[in-house]
């Protein structure tokens, strides 16, 4: 019989067969298929439809493939009777055409995945149901959405369905913050790499939503983030997918959420779907999480004992980890530290403060001569970590130098090195603009408008006139809509970039003005 392996596969799966039996209902219609679209429309795993089609009697043209109608009776009887379990926004998807062919230009665009931060784009059909499911479930009119990280672009599918709703995301990839602000649709971008901490201005939203790392320790560091994100009758939507060969995988990330002290409100089977990840039927559940009294010092206690090791793949994974960045004691040769940032040996016996702590306020005193130790993996964090100081000379020590951001030199010399950074602070500059900016830069832990408005008072008194705090923010909000509530270590790069030019124009009024 033809169909014997076909019986053999689906005997073995028991009643988890349902999964193979719609791929083959599928594969009954005589449609030309490829193994990646079979996978995800099916949301089973590549090497289980790869078991099945090994049974089945194929006709191959290139990568596609399909049963010819002659062979599809004999497999009639083992066909699932239903389809999977229904879809809860299906029914409004036809009244948003015009949305998802926007979302779908919008993703075909995005820059493009960076596997070292395990990006798998979802589909444009995902992204704008995400969107229906959260208006469907949650009234979003004035509500608070919180994206941590979002290189799916849910953000951007919220604000084309519910515009009245306001979206903030946070994520450490600044091509997918600048790509955000660029189709100009109210969303608020920040910068943020979540195993050092969630920005100032990204709290006390009503929902988060986030597709993390599908690690266990992804998983966890992201939901305590969301949840920090939230206030205390929020809602978390995490998506979160297996292969159905893997369960175990399953109950660790399900004990990450557990240890959280959360309730599972809902979990909607296979409801994301993905170019890519076939390893898992590129496809995810989402889970809504709801926080209980006993979520908040949970949540403290699991980022307490955060690891930089995160991600499936690349020098970042959980199984190549590396161990904290060697630090020689050469490095420090001719520079005699007031105080280190980061994981240093214990034969230095300088004071010493945590990356995370590093940015998250100012260091209580005022020291001149600071080295910083960047562990692996966090190289991306370098312009803030400079930033979160006035200190004459930084000596930073990392594995890697990366490209610098240009605007960090209208605050410092910058002289890079063989695994070695310093950076000399410049003197204060002549001009009312710059004077202006570098001030901004010289107070990075500080809300970037309040800076700005105080500056521009200082400028007017020197010209011997009066700038009212009401006039002083106008002008800013003229110049940079995007710059209230932020500090310029939340900022995204391509922002402070922007900074100099909206300067020159407040300060250029200003002038004009008095």
């Amino acid at each position: 019989m033809e169909h014997e392996g076909v019986e053999r596969l689906l005997a073995e799966a028991g009643v988890d067969s349902r999964r193979l039996r719609h791929a083959l209902a599928l594969l009954s219609d005589g449609q030309w298929w490829t193994l990646a679209d079979l996978v995800r429309e099916s949301a089973t795993s590549r090497r289980t439809i790869e078991s099945l089609l090994r049974e089945l009697p194929l006709e191959h043209d290139g990568a596609r493939f399909l049963m010819p109608l002659v062979h599809t009776p004999a497999y009639q009887h083992l066909l699932a009777v239903a389809p999977p379990p229904e879809d809860p926004v299906a029914h409004l998807v036809p009244h948003y055409g015009h949305v998802l062919d926007r979302l779908t230009d919008l993703i075909a665009k995005a820059p493009r995945a960076r596997h070292v931060l395990d990006h798998v784009s979802a589909t444009p059909e995902t992204v704008l149901r995400r969107a229906l499911l959260l208006g469907a479930r949650f009234w979003l009119p004035g509500a608070r959405l919180l994206c941590v990280g979002d290189h799916d672009l849910t953000s951007l599918a919220v604000k084309l369905v519910h515009p009245e709703a306001d979206v903030t995301v946070v994520d450490v990839d600044e091509r997918i913050l600048a790509y955000i602000d660029e189709q100009r649709l109210g969303v608020r971008t920040r910068w943020a790499d979540l195993r050092l901490g969630l920005p100032p201005s990204a709290r006390d939203h009503d929902l988060a939503l986030t597709d993390p790392p599908y690690t266990p320790e992804g998983i966890g560091l992201f939901v305590a983030r969301a949840l920090e994100g939230l206030k205390h009758d929020g809602r978390v939507l995490l998506a979160y997918g297996a292969s159905e060969r893997t369960p175990m995988l399953a109950l660790k990330v399900q004990q990450e959420l557990s240890q959280l002290n959360l309730l599972n409100e809902a979990i909607y089977p296979d409801f994301n779907r993905y170019f890519g990840a076939e390893a898992i039927g590129s496809a995810a559940d989402l889970y809504i999480l709801r926080p209980t009294s006993k979520t908040a010092p949970a949540v403290q206690s699991r980022l307490s004992r955060q690891a930089t090791a995160i991600y499936t793949q690349g020098p970042q994974s959980v199984e190549s980890a590396a161990g904290p960045l060697s630090v020689p004691a050469r490095a420090l040769s001719g520079f005699a530290p007031d105080l280190l940032v980061g994981e240093w040996p214990k034969e230095f016996t300088q004071p010493r403060v945590k990356v995370s702590t590093w940015l998250a306020k100012p260091h209580a005193a005022a020291p001149e001569r600071v080295a910083v130790a960047v562990p692996p993996g966090l190289e991306a964090a370098l312009p803030r970590l400079l930033l979160a100081t006035r200190a004459a000379h930084v000596r930073v020590l990392l594995s890697d130098v990366p490209p610098l951001p240009p605007i960090l030199s209208s605050v410092y010399d910058l002289r890079p090195g063989d695994g070695v950074l310093d950076a000399v602070r410049l003197p204060q500059p002549d001009g009312e603009a710059a004077a202006v900016l570098r001030r901004i830069f010289d107070n990075g832990h500080a809300k970037l408008a309040n800076t700005w408005r105080e500056a521009l008072i200082a400028v007017a008194r020197a010209q011997g006139s009066t700038l009212t705090k009401n006039d002083a923010r106008a002008l800013i909000r003229s110049a940079a809509d995007w710059s209230d509530d932020l500090t310029p270590l939340e900022a995204p790069l391509h922002r402070l970039a922007a900074l100099p030019d909206a300067i020159t124009t407040t300060t250029t009024a200003l002038t004009s003005t008095t």
